[in-house]
């Protein structure tokens, strides 16, 4: 017979505050300002839960009305993956735009003007910034996430991100341990599997973690992959050989040692979901050495937070996890949470325009010949891949609204897989063609090394209209192509915008 769960008792106020849960809706539900009054210590926000700023500064001191001590957690990494600029696209430019430039500087400078900003709405925790180290041109969820390939620019800047976020009063969940970058496998889908053998590991993925500890990172998130060299039984998420043996391992004893928070990739992504379901899964991440459980990126209800409490309690009660694990792990939840409320008086001066100086430093260009502006309104044909699940199909992206700011007229259409499979590379190009008669191209493509239908009708239109400017607003891996080639290294709005001023002979 199971033990009724009584809400109050001290096992399932520790089971509630280990959850990061999600919900939805613009402001608290009563369901969730319940649970934190019987001992929910954190929320995860994303994009459904802001409309704007105010909004948002709204719902999360709603939520402190209740608990004062709640961390409130955002995926916030500014560039692709946004939410508090998912309507129009970030003000900050991302990882790749900001290893690009190489100015740690810059990149502390940009962190802490994110912080400021996520700190003014009540923010307290930000699941970023990505250390992951880029190797696997054909990864399909990190790309421009990472600040790059190499491990020593990835560590210095990943520390950079770190110190600036948090001397703005927000903590930095440094992710995805031990490294997702050299993958080609989205966990989101599956469960990617990294053949790396320890050496490469220590040398490659592990040096931005180490120089993110370094820096005092408060939390590491853990990535869903496996990995045979450390554990060929278990994801990262799950293993004790990653959380416990590698990164709370004394740095004596070929660990890390961290000892701050260690939260978990949403449980809700298939890589775990479909292979031990949230529950067993989450109970098997507190006993591997997780610390809190994140889920409500696609799970957003009181359901869900209750089946993960009451599978955490049972857990504790059949043996399968050790209590004192459990109360470990809450009290490094609330231990994050005072350092918050207490970092929050932190205030560092406004930096508003720092997104868009990093923006445009990280552009490169490349000319055919002589670089002319734009003569008049332009079309601009966008080539567009699947959306990325991390970055959400809601965040618009490409240079269409900058250069139809900047040049009134100008008109725009999207081309995607679907149409180049039904019409063809060659009838593609040419209504595209057709189309563009008498105005200026401009073509916008997204990692189009990852997309042979995308490359082929770049390269059969660049042939056509040799003309053409082309804007990679992806991983710049191809070959520059077009009169004019212009790398972004990132999709967010002030990268399109610092675009469309090169295009048009702008700032």
């Amino acid at each position: 017979m199971v033990t009724p769960v009584r809400a109050t008792d001290t096992l399932t106020r520790d089971a509630l505050a280990v959850l990061q849960p999600g919900f939805t809706g613009t402001s608290a539900p009563d369901w969730l300002l319940h649970r934190l009054d019987q001992g929910l210590a954190a929320v995860g926000l994303f994009g459904r839960n802001v409309h704007d700023a105010d909004q948002l500064a709204a719902l999360c001191a709603q939520l402190k009305g209740v608990r004062d001590d709640l961390l409130i957690a955002v995926d916030e990494e500014g560039g692709d993956v946004t939410r508090l600029d998912v309507r129009g696209g970030s003000s900050f430019p991302g990882n790749l735009a900001l290893g690009a430039v190489d100015d740690t500087a810059l990149t502390r400078a940009v962190a802490r003007e994110l912080g400021r900003r996520l700190a003014d709405c009540g923010i307290t925790l930000n699941w970023a910034p990505s250390a992951d180290v880029n190797s696997n041109p054909d990864n399909p969820v990190i790309g421009v996430r990472s600040f790059g390939a190499d491990p020593q620019l990835v560590a210095r800047h990943t520390a950079a991100y770190v110190e600036g976020l948090q001397s703005a009063g927000v903590a930095a969940c440094t992710k995805h341990f031990p490294g997702h970058g050299d993958t080609a496998v989205d966990s989101h889908h599956d469960l990617p599997r990294i053949t790396a053998d320890l050496t490469t590991l220590q040398e490659r993925e592990l040096v931005p973690f180490r120089a993110a500890i370094a820096a005092g990172t408060k939390a590491v998130m853990s990535a869903h992959i496996l990995l045979p060299a450390l554990d060929g039984d278990h994801p990262a998420t799950l293993s004790p050989a990653a959380l416990h043996g590698l990164l709370r391992a004394p740095v004596t004893e070929g660990g890390l040692g961290f000892d701050g928070l260690i939260v978990t990739d949403g449980m809700e992504m298939r890589a775990i979901s479909a292979t031990y379901g949230i529950e067993r899964g989450s109970v098997r991440a507190l006993a591997a050495g997780a610390d809190a459980i994140c889920v409500g990126g696609g799970l957003a209800d009181e359901d869900t937070v209750l089946r993960l409490r009451d599978a955490l309690v049972r857990a504790v009660r059949d043996g399968e996890l050790a209590e004192q694990r459990l109360a470990d792990a809450a009290a490094r939840v609330r231990t994050l949470a005072r350092w918050t409320r207490s970092a929050g008086a932190a205030r560092t001066a406004p930096a508003p325009g720092i997104g868009l100086t990093a923006a445009r430093r990280a552009l490169r260009i490349t000319a055919a010949g002589p670089c002319t502006p734009l003569a008049g309104p332009a079309y601009v044909a966008a080539f567009t891949p699947l959306a990325n699940i991390a970055v959400g199909d809601d965040t618009p992206w490409g240079i269409a609204a900058e250069l139809t700011r900047l040049l009134p007229g100008t008109r725009t259409a999207t081309y995607g897989a679907p149409t180049a499979a039904s019409l063809g590379t060659r009838a593609l190009v040419d209504a595209l063609l057709t189309e563009a008669v008498g105005r200026p191209l401009v073509v916008v493509v997204r990692d189009a090394h990852r997309h042979p239908w995308m490359a082929d009708a770049l390269r059969t239109l660049t042939a056509a209209r040799p003309d053409t400017a082309v804007v990679e607003m992806g991983v710049p891996q191809s070959p520059p192509t077009g009169a004019v080639h212009i790398a972004t290294h990132g999709a967010a709005r002030v990268c399109a915008r610092a675009a469309a001023e090169a295009l048009t002979g702008g700032a």
